[in-house]
Formats: C-alpha cells, structure tokens, sequence
C-alpha cells in the first residue's frame, strides 16, 4: 500500500441506490437543533398550559388602584401573552380595557397593572413588545 494513502479517511460505501445519510443543521455548541418553527410552536403550546400569575406588586396595584378584571378579561390578557409568546417576546406592555399591564412573558407573570388614571406621562420602560386589545 502506498503510504501516503494509509493516512486517509474513506467513507463506508453505500449500496447501489441507497440515499444519502441526512446532515442536521447544528448550532454553535456542534449539536443538532429543532427547526425554528417547530421550537417557536412548541413554547407557545407549553405556555398556554401554564396559568398566567400575578407578582404581589402586581396584585397590590390592582388592590389600591381598584382594577377589576372578569373571567373574560383574564382570559382575553392570556389570550394576549400566548400571542406575545408565538412572537417571541420577553417582557410586554398589554393594554385592556384602558389599563396598562406589564408582563413577563416566559414566566406568564402580571408584573404591574396601571389604570388609566396613573398612565397619564407615565413611561413604560424595559419592554419589548406591545399588544393592545379593544
């Protein structure tokens, strides 16, 4: 055998007609990774199974500026996280009925509730997304 071949990798041959093996695209850490989309459906199904929370700053607000929020509006605001979570937010400003929400979206928790009287020059910092509802 010549040795300058000797150091050479061969592939295994394959049988006539057989397909070639499949390579999956892999990320930085060399392993291989779902499809964007099947992973971006997949946390928005995990989170609409998770009960949407409220933070007890959240709760104290809603307790001293009297916001009252009917099983409809609950689940309008976790119709609303589910959507900000298929879009890949972090932390979003939701707007219902006139109040101002801000939440932490892979957590599903109400971080704070602002009436319309207290959003009045109020500025709205670290989020990342909006979603207003009529």
């Amino acid at each position: 055998m010549d040795p300058r071949l000797s150091n050479r990798i061969y592939p295994t041959p394959r049988p006539i007609g057989a397909p070639a093996p499949v390579q999956r695209p892999t990320g930085k850490t060399g392993k291989a990774s779902a499809p964007q989309g099947f992973q971006s459906l997949l946390n928005a199904a995990l989170a609409e199974q998770q009960p949407l929370r409220f933070s007890k700053h959240a709760a104290e607000r809603i307790q001293q500026r009297q916001i009252s929020l009917s099983p409809e509006d609950l689940s309008r605001l976790q119709q609303a996280v589910a959507s900000a979570a298929s879009k890949g937010a972090r932390d979003s400003l939701i707007l219902l009925n006139r109040t101002a929400f801000v939440v932490n979206i892979p957590n599903r928790t109400v971080i704070t509730a602002v009436d319309e009287e207290h959003m009045r020059e109020n500025v709205f910092t670290n989020i990342d997304s909006a979603v207003i509802l009529d």
